[in-house]
């Protein structure tokens, strides 16, 4: 008979032999309890939309299981690695995307305790914890990971925040096992020192009773969590490292218990010179040590979320509006709304995002984009919010408030990415689904072997060996070695404004051979601007632009737009216009304070009969060759000179693109614009290809052209009319400075907008990547080396043997040194 699953606890049980059964939406349900049933129907569709949920996290038929009375009532089910955990779960577990919870409490997989989500939008006052292995894990109250057992983990901190409740009390468990193991190990090894003389200070026969009361208060209360964890980790089919802990610690306090209460039931097999001996040392400073490693590893891991930290703390706590009226008021900023009016003064941050609509400034971005001059902010310019305004007042007008401005969004984004797995953990995650039921088996074996034949006592080396097999392993330095990478370096990516979408993109980005770039908005920098003022004889530069920006003062035509705004820059004064005429495509004309004036084409004027003078003829020639657009200006039927416009290079493309060639990446630029312009742009920029004239649907299948040949492309844009090739790319790389289609269509998105981020975030992949390989050869060759020395292979040609001790502090040095080196990223130079 198949088995059906209790929505409530999990647990899967025959139809027939279940307690209650319920029909809901056209399905039955069947409980293990009327305890669960009465549940059930409080919030019937929670329950079964959790059910759903939880199958379809296990598409291999695996699912897991636990009693229905471990369940808190405020727990809820973790969500598929399919789903997204969303900003509104205050949970996860690093480890397992996609389980996310609202509250507190063990990832169901792994067993470590949820972590906070650095996104979570939830009320200001509310804590969410989360797993740091398995971010899919949430809840609002402190507790272990049902999955891994690790302790839970706010997953917002607060400015100036105290450490979390978990962390203080793993400090107070670590010490109170500090102050008690000492007495500890002078009881039970203080014999062997020569001259201690301890023995004939205590009673006959009260030694091992102490042993025993301070190892109790050690294993029982210290490392209680360790059984907890333990113990769910089996009720959930989802062994791991808590497993081998609770076993390993479990069998050294318990023999050691028996041997002091029962010290007759055992055969001379245990016995050592006619005494069994203790392991309440032993198992008291494992536990110890797993408590050190523990407190250690969780303070580290909090470094990992340091940069969104940052970017949090970047926003600003109030903002100045001005009302209808012209009045000023001071408003905290979560108040704004889009189209409010705020004035910001020099030296204040900017509250939202919006646009400016009075006022001139340079302003402070380097928080945002990692660039440390000020840029020149006026008149229809857009503004940040979280960047700092420097010289002047200006005021906005608020266009994007609350979860959708910039730092917003850049929150989530980055939060988003290190909750997400690489595809070189899956290596990892098939081996750890087989490493804790390996490992107790090579426990069983070892007991075996040194039982049968060992030397004498044969039991008591079987024991202690077994011990050291089970405490040795670590399953959580495999669990951690990519993880613990990608959030770093995701972090240290926002830092230079490389926002990376997920794992994912980065392992891609390792791999790329060729790098397709759009000109226009990507090593261009996107609108034209007058690059060039040539003023026939008997006339100067202001008055040609004074002339001109006065005639196209109205058009809307971006070669207009950038004459005004060239002579609004110097700050000429245009003059009022009359007799206003425009012949699309080819120019205008207009009376200028009394005088007769023509702009647009040279063709224009000719057919005027402009006559235009052969040295500015040549002129006109030469900046054609630079790829030039040109403005013609006659005056009252004479030449009065002409302008040149260029969307200009960016300033670091070319040391961008030479940082690349240094990378071996090819670069291909693929532009819709003239194959005269691109060429012109290309050639200044030493780029490998050039395709003009491209359509969107062209470059997508330049893409594909590409990729058939073998290629890793990436591709760089930031239009539209990019997102099609970004797509279609093995990795698309979004200019922020664009449109959202394009950015959505991204795996990374830089922040500054630029080919310098580009170079930044192959740099930062590479070290990511070769970070992640160190990380999983120290947990495999540690486990590879560790076990078998535990077993005691060393022991027929040196005499040596593992001390249980030793293994536990082998144990916590490898899940932390992993920690560690995944914190070297931050230092990594870009």
């Amino acid at each position: 008979m198949a088995l059906e699953k209790d929505p409530v606890c999990g647990m899967d049980l025959e139809p027939g032999s279940a307690a209650s059964k319920r029909d809901y939406q056209g399905k039955t349900y069947y409980f293990c309890s009327p305890e669960c049933a009465q549940k059930f129907n409080t919030d019937p569709a929670r329950y079964a939309a959790s059910q759903v949920t939880e199958e379809r996290s296990y598409p291999s038929g695996h699912k897991e299981q636990h009693c229905c009375h471990e369940v808190p009532d405020d727990y809820q089910e973790p969500v598929s690695a399919e789903a997204k955990v969303t900003p509104a779960m205050g949970y996860y577990c690093p480890m397992c995307p996609g389980v996310g919870s609202d509250t507190l409490g063990d990832c169901p997989k792994c067993g470590m305790q949820l972590e906070r989500n650095p996104a979570y939008r939830g009320s200001p006052g509310k804590r969410v914890y989360t797993c740091p292995m398995h971010p899919e894990i949430e809840q609002d109250q402190p507790g272990n990971c049902p999955i891994c057992g690790m302790p839970l983990e706010l997953k917002v901190t607060g400015a100036g925040e105290e450490e979390d409740r978990e962390t203080r009390s793993l400090a107070v468990k670590l010490w109170v096992g500090v102050v008690l193991v000492v007495p500890i190990l002078i009881l039970s090894l203080g014999k062997m020192v020569p001259g201690f003389g301890l023995e004939h200070g205590i009673p006959e026969g009260w030694n091992k009773w102490l042993q025993f009361i301070l190892a109790t208060v050690v294993v029982v209360w210290c490392g209680g969590i360790f059984f907890e964890r333990a113990w769910r980790s089996i009720v959930n089919r989802s062994l791991n490292m808590f497993t081998l802990i609770g076993v390993g610690v479990g069998a050294a306090y318990l023999y050691s218990t028996m041997a002091t209460v029962f010290p007759n039931a055992f055969p001379d097999s245990f016995k050592h010179h006619g005494e069994l001996d203790l392991y309440f040392e032993s198992a008291a400073v494992i536990v110890v040590l797993v408590l050190f490693g523990q407190w250690l590893e969780a303070r580290a891991r909090k470094q990992t979320g340091k940069a969104i930290q940052l970017l949090l703390g970047l926003a600003a706590k109030n903002a100045h509006r001005v009302t209808a009226s012209g009045t000023e008021e001071e408003i905290i900023v979560d108040q704004l709304e889009p189209g409010d009016v705020v004035r910001v003064r020099p030296g204040e941050k900017i509250p939202v995002d919006g646009i400016i609509i009075q006022g001139f400034s340079s302003v402070d971005e380097s928080m945002i984009t990692g660039e440390p001059m000020p840029v020149e902010k006026g008149i229809g310019d857009s503004v940040i919010g979280a960047t700092v305004n420097q010289t002047g007042t200006f005021m906005i007008r608020a266009e994007k408030v609350g979860h959708a401005t910039v730092l917003a969004q850049i929150v989530e984004l980055v939060a988003e990415a290190q909750r997400s797995r690489a595809p070189i953990q899956k290596v990892a995650d098939r081996v750890s689904g087989y490493f804790v039921p390996a490992v107790i088996g090579a426990a069983l074996l070892t007991t075996i072997v040194w039982g049968v034949w060992g030397p004498q006592p044969s039991m008591a080396y079987a024991v202690v060996n077994a011990v050291a097999v089970l405490i040795i392993a670590c399953p959580c330095a495999l669990g951690l070695a990519t993880p613990m990478s990608i959030m770093v370096g995701v972090g240290r990516g926002a830092k230079q404004g490389i926002l990376i979408k997920n794992a994912e993109a980065i392992e891609t980005a390792e791999k790329l051979t060729h790098l397709i770039v759009d000109k226009t908005g990507t090593l261009t920098i996107g609108k034209p601007e007058v690059t060039d003022v040539v003023p026939a004889s008997g006339f100067d530069e202001n008055q040609l632009l004074t002339f001109a920006a006065s005639v196209e003062g109205d058009s809307e035509h971006p070669l207009a737009r950038a004459v005004v705004l060239a002579a609004d820059r110097k700050g000429l004064s245009r003059k009022e216009t009359s007799d206003f005429v425009s012949v699309t495509g080819a120019g205008l004309s207009a009376r200028v304070g009394g005088a007769s004036v023509l702009v647009g084409k040279r063709d224009f004027l000719q057919d005027r009969g402009i006559n235009i003078p052969p040295a500015l003829a040549d002129q006109a020639e030469e900046l054609s060759h630079q790829a030039r657009s040109l403005v013609w200006v006659a005056l009252d039927g004479e030449p009065a000179g002409l302008i040149g416009l260029a969307d200009p290079i960016k300033d670091t493309a070319i040391g961008a693109i030479q940082r690349l060639h240094e990378m071996g990446i090819k670069i291909v630029m693929a532009t819709g614009d003239t194959a005269h312009t691109a060429k012109a742009v290309a050639d200044r920029l030493h780029i490998d290809d050039v395709r003009a004239g491209l359509k969107p649907e062209d470059k997508q299948r330049l893409v594909k052209e590409l990729q058939a040949k073998g290629g890793k492309v990436a591709m760089a844009g930031d239009g539209i009319n990019d997102a099609p090739a970004l797509a279609a790319a093995n990795l698309g790389i979004a200019m922020a400075t664009g449109t959202d289609v394009a950015i959505q269509s991204a795996g990374i998105t830089l922040v500054k907008g630029d080919l310098t981020g580009v170079a930044k975030a192959l740099l930062l992949s590479k070290g990511v990547m070769r970070n992640i390989r160190q990380n999983l050869f120290f947990a495999f060759i540690y486990n590879l080396i560790g076990l078998p020395i535990a077993a005691g292979v060393l022991y027929p040609l040196f005499g040596l043997l593992l001390n249980p001790m030793i293994a536990g502090a082998a144990m916590s040095f490898s899940s932390l040194s992993v920690v560690s080196n995944a914190l070297r990223l931050n230092r990594l130079k870009l």
